[in-house]
């Protein structure tokens, strides 16, 4: 809402005129098109399209929770229906003065403005009774208009049934569809109506919102709180408002953000930036003494690991986009630390924090002991920082040098890693000896010397591949039957590259079967290979091709004078198999048909 439709100055304590509460989200409810956070481009097209006179028959109205579907179909119900006697008789965006029917169409309560909650009327009866009465004109509106929530819990006879209805309503009737699950929709209801993508709105935009509620409640909050209630909605102004009124109780009197964290169950940012800061150093016990400490004030550790991983995200684009920082929603503390940290950490070992801290969350969630799942996620996390990644293990153990990682608590203060390096802490010392990768324990195992180091010779393929002939044989050489069967039978050929191949699979093809087959090639080769799946018609499968040509020779076999000869002398005799056999350039091959027919051995003789 760019600018909020505030209430009347007798019910901004909140209560309605019953006396009962109501809450934020129903108090502040948009009631026009200028309300709306963050939908512009959907209102210049309502706009345009009012102006012009086309005016659809349908609209598809989706997005995640909260960002405010529902409330948009009221308003362009409302916007459909606006009439002010003697000043405006025509649908428009342009809402300033309460119309006619505005009223009752915002409270969800006018005869010719039909809500439907599909969640509870899903099946074709339902529709029966919207088709049927659509026939009828509105009463005092001007357009009928029919507004189904969660459309996508129709059942199949439901959506069939609206078909026809939906495709060729009657001029006075407009249907607007709401939905969070746009894939369960389908496409002939679709393609029927226009579709608006209500996006999430923006934090500065959220934070702004909340700003204004809050002071036109006379509510005291920091804009640190509001910031934290802003995250906390993920985009959504429903959800946002409701932990407002959460808030709004929590705190009674003026709100700080240590209250809203405490509400939440988030961890101060400034502990998770030491949080971080402890793991990548690789110092395991600071790290679990500060995990705990957070957990004793109230922190959920999965919510900890979250905001451990949101602020590794946060140093990755500060890191590959410096003006990531400047974002508002950024508190002082995490742009002074977030550049700290990506001028000092490598692109590798933030991708590599991430993928654990992904999937730690995930762990975490699931586990019976919350606190002990996360211990061990920073465990993990502190060890990784101090290990290099396979390539560069494999290069330095082919070079001869040494690879040398701690296993106790290892502080990344090295060459490329950590807080004292541009990539993972471990440290690498080109030493004319190989070392083992050490895992624990103040031991290391005793040293090889190798006689010389060895050249590393660049990969060369096994096998030159040029048909898919060839990639069946290879597979057959490799003993791999199921992806031969694949080949030779669930693959029409489009272009073959060396490195690429363009297939079309067949029906009966697995999903990834292009995957798979890309994967097989590069492990037998040596090199990469791209198998991509094209749209263009291929030729016959290697399977195909066979039994063409099969079905070419016993054709011709059959055509044969000799051959037919025989076959009119033994009734029921049939031709099972024929065989071209090769000659010298210089030899004709006499009646090999004949030969394969009677079975003579002696004319299988050149």
């Amino acid at each position: 809402m760019d600018e909020m439709a505030f209430p009347e100055d007798g019910v901004k304590t909140g209560a309605a005129k019953d006396g009962a509460y109501r809450v934020l989200a129903r108090k502040y409810r948009p009631q026009t098109f200028e309300d709306l956070v963050g939908q512009e481009p959907m209102v210049q097209t309502l706009e345009n399209a009012f102006e012009t006179g086309r005016i659809a028959q349908a609209w598809m109205l989706t997005g995640v929770r909260g960002v405010g579907k529902t409330t948009t179909a009221r308003i362009l119900a409302r916007g459909l229906n606006y009439e002010v006697p003697g000043e405006a008789d025509r649908p428009t965006v342009k809402l300033e003065q309460e119309g006619t029917h505005c009223r009752a169409i915002m409270e969800g309560r006018h005869v010719d403005v039909i809500e439907m909650d599909a969640a509870s009327h899903t099946g074709i009866n339902d529709i029966r009774e919207i088709t049927d009465a659509a026939r009828y004109r509105p009463a005092t509106a001007r357009y009928k208009v029919y507004i189904i929530d969660e459309v996508h819990m129709l059942s199949t006879a439901a959506f069939n049934g609206l078909l026809k209805t939906l495709e060729e309503p009657p001029e006075h009737v407009k249907f607007i569809f709401a939905t969070t699950e746009i894939r369960k929709v389908p496409i002939t209801v679709l393609s029927r109506c226009q579709r608006f993508d209500l996006r999430r709105i923006e934090q500065p935009k959220l934070v702004g919102l909340l700003r204004r509620i809050s002071d036109a409640e006379g509510i005291q909050i920091t804009d640190e709180a509001l910031t934290l209630i802003a995250r906390a909605g993920e985009g959504s102004a429903r959800d946002s408002l409701s932990l407002l009124d959460q808030a709004m109780a929590h705190g009674a009197g003026a709100i700080e953000a240590d209250e809203v964290r405490q509400m939440l169950g988030l961890a101060d940012r400034a502990r998770v930036i030491d949080l971080f800061d402890h793991v990548m150093a690789g110092r395991v016990a600071e790290a679990m003494e500060e995990l705990a400490a957070q957990y004793q004030v109230g922190a959920d550790p999965a919510i900890v690991l979250t905001d451990l991983a949101d602020f590794t995200h946060l140093v990755t684009r500060m890191k590959v986009v410096p003006k990531a920082g400047e974002d508002v929603s950024v508190t002082e503390t995490e742009r002074l630390k977030g550049h700290e940290f990506a001028e000092k950490l490598s692109v590798r070992a933030l991708s590599r924090a991430w993928q654990i801290l992904l999937k730690g969350v995930q762990e975490v969630q699931a586990a019976p002991k919350p606190l002990a799942a996360a211990d061990m996620v920073l465990v993990r996390l502190a060890y990784a920082a101090d290990l290099p990644d396979p390539g560069e293990a494999l290069a330095l153990l082919k070079s001869g040098g040494t690879i040398s990682a701690g296993g106790g608590a290892p502080a990344p203060t090295g060459s490329s890693g950590g807080p004292g390096g541009g990539g993972p802490a471990a440290s690498f010392e080109p030493r004319p000896k190989l070392a083992a990768i050490a895992g624990g324990g103040a031991q290391r195992p005793p040293q090889i010397r190798p006689q010389a180091a060895p050249q590393v010779q660049p990969a060369v393929p096994a096998v030159a591949l040029g048909s898919l002939q060839d990639c069946a044989a290879l597979a057959s050489e490799k003993r791999d039957i199921p992806m031969k069967v694949a080949i030779e039978r669930q693959m029409r050929l489009v272009k073959f590259e060396p490195g690429r191949i363009e297939i079309q699979p067949t029906e009966d093809a697995s999903a990834d079967i292009a995957g798979e087959f890309g994967r097989k090639l590069t492990e037998w080769t040596g090199t990469r290979w791209i198998v991509s799946i094209s749209r263009a018609q291929g030729r016959p499968t290697i399977h195909e091709e066979r039994e063409a040509n099969r079905e070419m020779l016993l054709s011709d076999a059959r055509a044969h004078p000799t051959v037919a000869a025989l076959l009119g002398k033994f009734p029921g005799a049939k031709i099972v198999n024929v065989s071209v056999q090769e000659t010298d350039e210089d030899e004709e091959l006499a009646d090999p048909l004949l030969g394969e027919a009677l079975g003579d051995d002696d004319a299988d003789e050149e």
